[in-house]
């Protein structure tokens, strides 16, 4: 796992980032209007406004074009994603190749990734188009499924892949290894592999620490474990983990939970860090401790001065 950067940054230049693409679920409720005039903002500063395609199908945004995702990696100097965090996810596993940076805007609920309130993003855009930013990078786990010695499944995730039981069935046996080492085998609903960035995810409400995006670890996660004595551990993120399948019926594998494949017996998972990072952009004076304070809104208290008033 590469390790978060934060890196602040100051810019008078209004040409920063001269091609900017948009990206978000048009038809939910509320985003067309705030991608409307995300566009109409980018527009007026001159800068060239690129479209992911099935965003444009559900607007009529002038003096914009259309693209793919890929174009978009290929010609964007920066990627404004509109949406909550699945969005989010989403698009960062298809540019993470291109090592293209993204913001995010919140319009979904939790907003770990998409970090910018709707109401105040074009104040917040002007800021930070014009350099007044920090920046972070994250790591990507890749994961491949082996079946009789051949690979027949293959994709990435940002957050998390998640080994599971099926909807109507007991559960499964696992045998887990990491980096050739036998580690347990483990009866459970399932094992939850997470980065630092997907521990605020699923990982969270299986039971798994919180890690900061700047620790090199990936922490595995057991789904509700027949022994209490499996608990969660962190390993080194350089860690290759085997996850092979000994028993359990109707059992599956699914990276960030979007990319999903059936498993069979002795089906073998096996993940390791990507070789790909994706990079968000964040607003000057960001933390990452105000994100987790408002996001699972732990208690806040008065300063000193309050508490002597």
């Amino acid at each position: 796992m590469l390790p978060a950067t934060s890196s602040p940054h100051a810019s008078s230049d209004n040409r920063l980032f001269p091609t900017v693409a948009l990206v978000g679920r048009a038809p939910v409720s509320g985003i067309a209007s705030a991608l409307t005039d995300v566009a109409a903002f980018l527009t007026g500063t001159g800068r060239c406004v690129l479209v992911e395609t099935e965003t444009a199908e559900h607007l009529a945004l002038p003096q914009t074009a259309a693209a793919s995702l890929a174009e978009i990696g290929r010609q964007a100097d920066v990627v404004i994603v509109l949406g909550g965090d699945g969005t989010m996810l989403g698009v960062a596993r298809q540019l993470a190749p291109h090592n293209v940076p993204m913001i995010g805007i919140n319009q979904g609920r939790l907003g770990f990734m998409t970090d910018i309130p709707v109401e105040r993003m074009i104040t917040v855009l002007t800021d930070m188009l014009g350099g007044s930013i920090e920046s972070e990078q994250r790591g990507l786990l890749e994961g491949a499924v082996w079946r009789d010695g051949v690979p027949i499944f293959q994709a990435m995730a940002v957050n998390d892949v998640v080994v599971s039981r099926g909807a109507g069935s007991g559960m499964i046996e696992l045998r887990v290894e990491v980096d050739g080492h036998f580690m347990y085998n483990q009866r459970s609903d399932g094992l939850i592999v997470g980065t630092p960035t997907g521990s605020t995810a699923y990982a969270l409400s299986a039971g798994g620490p919180l890690l900061h995006p700047s620790l090199g670890g990936l922490v595995l996660v057991p789904i509700a474990p027949h022994a209490l004595s499996n608990r969660p551990i962190v390993v080194p993120d350089s860690s290759e983990i085997v996850i092979e399948v000994i028993s359990g019926r109707d059992s599956s594998v699914n990276f960030d939970m979007q990319s999903l494949a059936s498993l069979q017996h002795h089906d073998r998972i096996v993940i390791k860090r990507s070789a790909h990072a994706i990079t968000f952009l964040h607003p000057h004076g960001w933390s990452y401790y105000d994100t987790l304070r408002e996001k699972l809104h732990w208690n806040e208290y008065p300063s000193v001065e309050g508490r002597l008033k």
